[in-house]
């Protein structure tokens, strides 16, 4: 019988994420992309703790386990990440998301060349049909919405690095499952906190780090923001993201985790009354028929 565990995983962590970007732009126009980032990662990284401490899980990893995590951490949540809320803060997150869409592709062509990883002739076409079906509905989206505004092309620029460094930084977790047996939520708060740790000390250094207390104390709806964001983020999504890399390859999880556009849209319907388009519809049964046959493999 087939584990579709990873796969599964991928769907929660994509779930989970079709909300936050919207979140994290709110957030990110209050109290800016830096300060958002590290503040996100220090709560998700309280919350891990907490889940660590209560429920028992035993901390054990390798060192070299660790430095690959955290390596995957600062390439992913500090790089990846910081580019990834400055482009949501410029284009929004549809453009941005759209740019995204490459995300599993490199991924898979990363994990091919660096990983030795091989897709099946089920794999390949099922992440074409998905990523295919993506752009339907985001291109549509755009046409009615923010793909009005000029995109600068340093914007393109932040959503292109977004995408390396969340592609880089899979390869790199994916590295550290690879050494040996790791629970998820260790992983998760390896990566999270040793991210925070990095990118308070390069706030510190610069100087653009500002007082949380003074800052949020000022805007509690932001810190509100943060709070939602950083468990629907990092805390459940990067966990379940680790997951499935665990039990899957790259090329099919990052697939899977590039679905929100898709998940978002009987959400817009129901809860915000938006009316979808044909394209979109079409676009959303496309790419759900590419998860479909990802899951054939």
């Amino acid at each position: 019988m087939i584990n579709y565990a990873g796969e599964l995983a991928a769907l929660g962590a994509a779930f989970l994420w079709s909300f936050s970007p919207f979140v994290f732009t709110l957030a990110a126009r209050r109290i800016g992309t830096l300060q958002l980032n590290v503040t996100r990662l220090f709560v998700a990284g309280i919350f891990l703790f907490l889940t660590i401490i209560f429920s028992g899980i035993e901390f054990s990893l390798t060192l070299t386990q660790f430095y690959l995590l955290a390596l995957s951490g600062f390439i992913g949540l500090v790089l990846g990440d910081t580019f990834l809320f400055k482009s949501f803060k410029e284009i929004g997150p549809r453009v941005t998301m759209l740019i995204m869409s490459l995300n599993p592709a490199l991924s898979a062509l990363i994990s091919y060349f660096w990983l030795n990883e091989t897709l099946s002739v089920f794999a390949i076409l099922g992440i074409g049909v998905t990523i295919f079906g993506i752009m339907l509905v985001i291109l549509e989206k755009e046409t009615n919405g923010e793909g009005s505004k000029k995109i600068a092309k340093l914007s393109l620029i932040y959503a292109i690095l977004a995408t390396l460094g969340q592609g880089i930084g899979l390869i790199f977790a994916k590295l550290a499952f690879m050494e040996g047996s790791i629970d998820s939520i260790i992983a998760t708060f390896i990566r999270i906190s040793s991210s925070a740790v990095i990118f308070l000390i390069l706030l510190l250094l610069t100087g653009r780090y500002q007082n949380p207390v003074k800052l949020f104390g000022k805007d509690i709806k932001s810190f509100g923001l943060v709070i939602l964001g950083s468990i629907l983020g990092p805390f459940l999504g990067v966990t379940l993201s680790l997951v499935s890399i665990n039990y899957t390859q790259v090329g099919i999880a990052a697939t899977l985790m590039a679905t929100p556009p898709i998940i978002m849209l009987p959400v817009a319907a129901i809860l915000f009354k938006e009316k979808l388009t044909l394209k979109s519809i079409i676009g959303a049964i496309i790419a759900v028929g590419g998860v479909a046959i990802l899951f054939l493999r």
